[in-house]
């Protein structure tokens, strides 16, 4: 599969913009992804899922000088594609239709699997696709990464692939939120085969400048579950200890300097701190606004909790996290950013 899915891809190159570089070698087109004509083997790149981080991730690429067409259910945010002069598309059968690429950034496995599967979804015209290759930069659970993948292995390829007909999918959630969707620094995390993940490098380093192989399929998504379970017991520490702190005369400003000059120095302290008036141009310097929404650690926790326990595996932290996190949903502060936990679960105060 591996050797068939090489020669499927120099074949599709040969069908778009002819380079000089580029060759029958596999070392000489991995070398021409790094080039300016790398887009060449992705004429069309469909783009679905226009929020916060999709619609800045979708403008980094038209950036790059890819050819981008999307789709949102989002009329709104469509018509602003559109103004811009970018294709828009009705549904994702539509998108799948006209494109040699498709990427997904959406809010959950359910919607992953409606805008796959759906009845206008990307797999929905027959046994024959024309993209050949589908990235899932959603959050979601590694089976459902891993069930799609499947599915998508069983599908063929319109048109003449270079005689292999199989198109290929990659698990590849982001790290870095909104502000690095918008400067294009994200991280991707990226599971599937390794030849697809080669072949996608240049899209990825249009919307991020860390792009980490984790494996086969769904292990990207586990890597991001375990990344986010990590940053949530991060959070839920420093707030606890710098709450405590306050109660015993200490002031969060003082600790947090000693915290970032030892052993306890992490990402919670010294660059997402939640104790406002401690460090500007963060959540917590503007009420808990923006940033990383309350609900949607809970549901990644959720997502690390119920993969936690199909394999087995002894996780504590897990679900006290997760229950944490779903009761500040529950008193309203779901759409705040998650370091709001330090005021609306460990009552610590401002320091403005």
């Amino acid at each position: 599969m591996a050797a068939c899915f090489c020669y499927r891809v120099r074949s599709l190159l040969s069908l778009h913009k002819r380079s000089p570089k580029i060759t029958s070698s596999y070392f000489s087109w991995t070398r021409m992804f790094s080039s300016s004509s790398s887009q060449s083997q992705f004429q069309t790149v469909g783009f679905i899922g226009l929020g916060n981080m999709g619609s800045r991730m979708a403008n980094n690429l038209v950036k790059a000088g890819y050819n981008l067409l999307v789709h949102d259910v989002n009329h709104d945010v469509m018509k602003k594609f559109s103004d811009k002069g970018i294709l828009t598309k009705n549904s994702p059968l539509e998108v799948a239709e006209a494109s040699d690429a498709v990427i997904t950034m959406l809010p959950s496995s359910a919607h992953v699997m409606d805008v796959y599967t759906g009845p206008k979804g990307l797999l929905n015209s027959g046994n024959q696709l024309r993209p050949w290759l589908f990235i899932d930069s959603s959050t979601i659970d590694p089976q459902t990464s891993r069930k799609l993948s499947a599915t998508i292995s069983n599908y063929n390829l319109k048109g003449e692939r270079g005689g292999c007909g199989t198109p290929a999918m990659l698990d590849a959630p982001v790290s870095g939120g909104v502000l690095s969707a918008e400067t294009g620094s994200l991280t991707f995390m990226v599971g599937g085969p390794e030849e697809a993940y080669r072949s996608a490098t240049p899209l990825f380093l249009s919307m991020g400048k860390n792009i980490i192989y984790c494996g086969g399929p769904g292990n990207g998504s586990s890597a991001k579950i375990c990344n986010n379970l990590a940053m949530a017991v991060s959070m839920l520490g420093v707030s606890e200890a710098l709450a405590l702190g306050q109660s015993l005369g200490v002031a969060a400003t003082t600790l947090t300097k000693i915290f970032n000059s030892s052993s306890a120095r992490c990402w919670s302290s010294d660059t997402y701190n939640p104790v406002p008036g401690v460090m500007d141009a963060v959540p917590a310097s503007r009420n808990y606004d923006g940033g990383f929404a309350t609900k949607l650690m809970a549901k990644d926790l959720k997502l690390a909790a119920e993969s936690a326990k199909e394999v087995e595996a002894k996780t504590p932290m897990t679900f006290l996290a997760e229950e944490i996190f779903r009761e500040v949903c529950s008193e309203g502060h779901g759409t705040k950013d998650f370091s709001c936990v330090f005021r609306h679960y460990f009552s610590g105060k401002d320091e403005f």
